[in-house]
């Protein structure tokens, strides 16, 4: 093993030992960055660097000056917590500053202690285990998406659109079923472009991994119709060799790297200790002794990052080649045009489609009809639905786009099974690839299994919408189970995610395009199983009013003594009860969208709902908590605060008291107590 002390020669060296002197540099830099926060882990980003490091330097092609080049090949480190590895090599790159790294784990650093994709070079946030395999998967699906969709108009763009999605993943991520749900689907889809390199160090946090799992991995993924290799995960041509037939394989594939725990330390080797905390400063001393390096924090010698970026010229000569055949199909008008809607995300306005005013539709048949229409204007809205496509009324994009599929890759319909988190967190993946608009549809009492990727979609910006129908105890027959009572508030607690309830097609309509319209959140629609009737407004009302989340929807000649705030279904309660108490000066507000509405200035919100002067009535078929926002200590909140029931809907609407006699009963009976 060369020494720091033979740097002079540097260049005489034979490739073996530069790329071991490297690596040792990097895996230090991983130790020292841990040390200097004391906090982070220590022993997972020494297991994988080997891989990380020949990835990195040799295979992964992307753009030195441009972080955001579109036809990159995709990193994903789903083993979050071995952040300080990635951040090392971006540093290599020229793309981490060291005295970020220094900062690892600190307040407005650059190095947080999971990558977060504001990052640069960082594709994803990783953290929660499991769901970077996913997204990778959902980065390697946008790939053939939009490679397919450009070939329509020019078969060169097999070659312009074409990149590998690299993940690398420990024991925590596949024990994750999140993980092996969305694995089940990339191996029925046959991504061959996506490459999960699983570090098998045989321990996690509480030790070694045979306390908890006796899985063969192997096996598991062979039967998922993956392509399987063992290797040594330090041996470096048996990671090139790995590497360089998994690019070939017309099946994903997974290299199972058997790995040691804090590989090359001093004393502390395969101990599972060394997972979650920073070595001592003794034992970091006596590794850089072992590996050859000077007793120096942050060493990163010039020879080395040198050499690290040996292939920078070629790299940066290939970017400018596909630049050029770009600008030669942009040539194209069809391809030009299409180039700006999908990979720039320049949007233009919607035709809608028609629904008959009085007509009674339930809101999740105007989002099916919706989004037919929506279909043929933006080619990159693709989708599909968690094995309800008849009840989210996604079965007609299904058969006229038909099922994405191995041998049918131009599908925009993905059959997603029963399978809400992977459906979410692979809609994640595929926007942060960016080119297409992901959607996804279930039940709304079902959130609760996408929910953890609702947030992460969230704190990542990302645009996916979420389809949600049976919203209520309107589901009827099916009973609690399938009831949702308190999902419709829990969504709204997310920070940076759009929850839109609409209260007829109309605004359904108006609602999914606004949907579509924010690039840097996450969206809900949540729909009706029941129908509701259509309103008589115009669009344009309807948008005006929708785009600032709520608006007075009817209003009377004076200031009003009651205001009636309404979602979904209830606005048309709403309107129905207002009719019975003809004798009040009533204003009803459609409310399909808090976020959107707390977003407007004070003069607005206070315009449309008054601080005083009336009492503020809430109606939702949910749980009242929360409503206390609008309506204020002196209001009224209908709704339902504890589980449905199995019983037909109208049944239900009778015992829950949603009928306009009972609502009105209850508003009545709630100004005799106040007065």
């Amino acid at each position: 093993m060369k020494s720091y002390t033979e740097l002079e020669s540097f260049e005489s060296w034979t490739p073996e030992d530069k790329d071991q002197f490297t690596l040792n540099v990097i895996k230090m830099l991983v130790l020292d960055g841990v040390r200097n926060a004391n906090s982070g882990h220590s022993g997972g980003p020494l297991s994988s660097a080997d891989f990380a490091y020949i990835l990195f330097k040799e295979y992964l092609r992307f753009d030195p000056d441009d972080d955001q080049w579109f036809n990159r090949d995709r990193f994903v480190l789903s083993a979050g917590h071995e952040s300080m590895l990635q951040y090392a090599l971006l540093h290599f790159i020229g793309w981490m500053p060291m005295d970020e790294i220094k900062k690892f784990r600190q307040l407005g650093s650059q190095t947080p202690g999971h990558p977060e994709v504001e990052l640069k070079g960082v594709e994803c946030t990783t953290g929660p285990l499991g769901q970077g395999v996913c997204m990778g998967e959902g980065m390697a699906v946008a790939e053939v998406i939009v490679r397919e969709m450009f070939k329509k108009y020019d078969d060169n763009a097999e070659d312009l659109l074409s990149h590998f999605t690299y993940v690398i993943c420990g024991d925590g991520d596949l024990q994750e079923p999140v993980a092996l749900g969305a694995a089940a689907l990339a191996g029925h889809w046959s991504l061959s472009k996506l490459i999960l390199f699983y570090d098998a160090n045989d321990a996690q946090i509480s030790g070694k991994i045979g306390r908890s799992d006796s899985t063969d991995v192997a096996a598991v993924f062979e039967g998922m119709n993956w392509h399987v290799q063992k290797i040594d995960g330090h041996d470096h041509n048996a990671i090139r060799n790995a590497i360089e037939k998994a690019q070939v394989i017309e099946q994903p594939s997974i290299i199972i790297g058997k790995t040691i725990m804090a590989h090359g330390t001093a004393t502390m080797e395969s101990d599972h200790e060394t997972h979650g905390a920073p070595l001592s400063h003794e034992e970091i001393a006596a590794t850089k002794e072992k590996l050859q390096l000077p007793d120096e924090s942050f060493y990163a010698p010039e020879e080395c990052i040198n050499y690290f970026q040996s292939r920078f010229k070629d790299l940066k000569e290939h970017v400018s080649h596909w630049k050029s055949a770009l600008l030669v199909m942009q040539k194209d008008d069809s391809f030009a045009n299409l180039w700006t809607l999908a990979v720039e995300d320049k949007l233009h306005d919607l035709n809608y489609p028609e629904f008959e005013e009085g007509a009674s539709i339930a809101t999740r048949k105007a989002f099916g009809s919706t989004l037919d229409e929506f279909a043929k204007q933006f080619p990159q809205l693709v989708g599909g639905s968690a094995d309800l496509e008849p009840s989210n009324y996604t079965g007609n994009f299904a058969i006229t786009y038909g099922d994405f599929l191995k041998d049918n890759p131009n599908g925009r319909n993905f059959a997603f099974g029963v399978r809400e988190f992977p459906m979410a967190a692979l809609m994640n993946g595929m926007s942060l690839h960016g080119g297409v608009i992901p959607f996804g549809g279930t039940f709304l009492v079902f959130a609760d299994y996408s929910r953890p990727a609702l947030r992460l979609g969230a704190l990542q910006n990302v645009r996916a919408i979420h389809e949600f129908t049976h919203d209520s105890f309107f589901v009827g027959e099916d009973g609690p189970t399938h009831q949702p009572v308190e999902h419709a508030m829990a969504l709204r607690t997310i920070p940076n995610f759009y929850v839109f309830r609409p209260g007829d097609a109309k605004e359904t309509a108006v609602c999914f395009e606004k949907a579509l319209q924010l690039k840097d959140a996450p969206s809900a629609l949540l729909l009706t199983r029941q129908g509701v009737p259509v309103s008589d407004k115009s669009l344009d009302e309807i948008k005006a009013g929708v785009d600032k989340g709520g608006y007075i929807y009817l209003d009377c000649e004076e200031q009003p003594e009651l205001v009636f705030i309404a979602t979904g279904s209830e606005l048309s309660l709403a309107l129905t009860t207002a009719e019975r108490m003809s004798d009040k000066r009533i204003r009803i507000v459609s409310l399909p969208c808090w976020e959107l509405f707390m977003e407007q200035s004070s003069e607005y919100r206070n315009d449309v709902i008054p601080l005083r002067g009336c009492m503020k009535i809430s109606m939702e078929a949910g749980i009242t908590l929360g409503w206390e926002r609008f309506v204020g200590p002196g209001g009224l909140s209908i709704g339902i605060d504890h589980f449905g029931a199995s019983a037909p809907a109208g049944d239900l609407v009778e015992e829950f008291g949603f009928t306009p006699e009972k609502v009105e009963k209850k508003i009545r009976e709630h100004l005799e107590k106040l007065l």
